[in-house]
């Protein structure tokens, strides 16, 4: 099973669909509701989705989803029916299973309620319609602008900027962007000092003119913690929304983020985003702001939502 905990909770929908063929007769049958065994609609609906909810525990790679919506609809034709299983859920991944798993049951039901009246049963065909939510739909809606990107890294460490340590966090920084349309330069790191944090931040915005500027580090509640000033310091237009989904999504795996006082705002057409000063409060904070947060950079362009 894949590990989806830094996936971001986005609206999942999927419909998928089953198509049962059958005599003239048997469609006849159904449409009186003189089936044997029962009303056979109702039944195979009840079935779909029933399995919909079961569906992690019938194929062994799914996660268990907490569904928020299941149905199971039917379209009598001539000699054909056709099942429609919608299923729609808020988390971290696609719901297309259940939605192949309700169709399939459903009309494994309806096979198994016809089949004493029609020997030439056949499922023609279980197939997948359409599915929305999650990272490749933020994309096709337009989240990735229409241009390439120019992002600017901006570490704040004390000993990073002496040498002492290694910067391992705006290299993850630079490593998640290299799977985006993104052109980045290389991190500029400074130490912890308001002054020197300021006057990077106007360079990458007003000279190097990026679209993005990520800052790392400086974010917490030590005295030495000064990006937040720095950066409300520079910019002329705050966007609480970002650092709050950041910093939601790392409290839900780390207590620990409540610590975090960042925020991301707008200097003319750049928009600076504090990240915290860890490799993996970065990674945890891209995971839930990308790719979402390219579809600032048209709207900040005055292009609109980018769409």
């Amino acid at each position: 099973m894949r590990d989806i905990s830094l996936k971001p909770t986005t609206h999942r929908t999927a419909r998928a669909e089953a198509v049962l063929r059958l005599s003239e007769a048997t469609v006849a049958r159904v449409r009186a509701g003189t089936v044997p065994k029962g009303d056979a609609l109702a039944t195979a609906r009840v079935a779909g989705i029933a399995a919909a909810k079961k569906t992690p525990d019938l194929l062994p790679f799914c996660h268990p989803i907490p569904l928020t919506h299941a149905d199971v609809t039917f379209e009598v034709r001539e000699r054909e029916i056709a099942v429609t299983a919608d299923v729609a859920a808020v988390w971290r991944t696609g719901v297309e299973m259940e939605a192949l798993t309700a169709a399939s049951a459903a009309a494994l039901t309806l096979y198994d309620m016809l089949k004493p009246l029609d020997d030439a049963l056949e499922i023609v065909h279980v197939r997948l319609l359409e599915k929305r939510g999650g990272l490749s739909d933020m994309a096709a809606g337009g989240a990735e602008p229409r241009r390439a990107v120019r992002a600017g890294i901006l570490v704040a460490s004390d000993r990073a900027a002496a040498g002492t340590r290694a910067d391992r966090s705006g290299k993850a920084i630079a490593e998640i962007l290299g799977g985006y349309p993104v052109t980045v330069a290389a991190p500029v790191i400074v130490p912890d000092e308001r002054e020197a944090i300021e006057s990077a931040l106007l360079r990458l915005a007003d000279e190097e003119r990026c679209d993005l500027v990520f800052t790392s580090g400086g974010t917490g509640l030590g005295p030495r913690d000064v990006t937040v000033e720095a950066t409300r310091a520079v910019v002329d237009r705050e966007a609480p929304g970002i650092a709050d989904a950041a910093r939601g999504f790392g409290q839900e795996r780390e207590p620990r983020a409540m610590f975090s006082r960042g925020i991301a705002g707008i200097r003319g057409r750049t928009l600076i985003v504090n990240l915290p000063g860890s490799p993996k409060g970065v990674r945890e904070s891209l995971a839930a702001l990308l790719p979402a947060l390219l579809h600032a950079v048209p709207m900040i362009a005055g292009e609109g939502h980018g769409e």
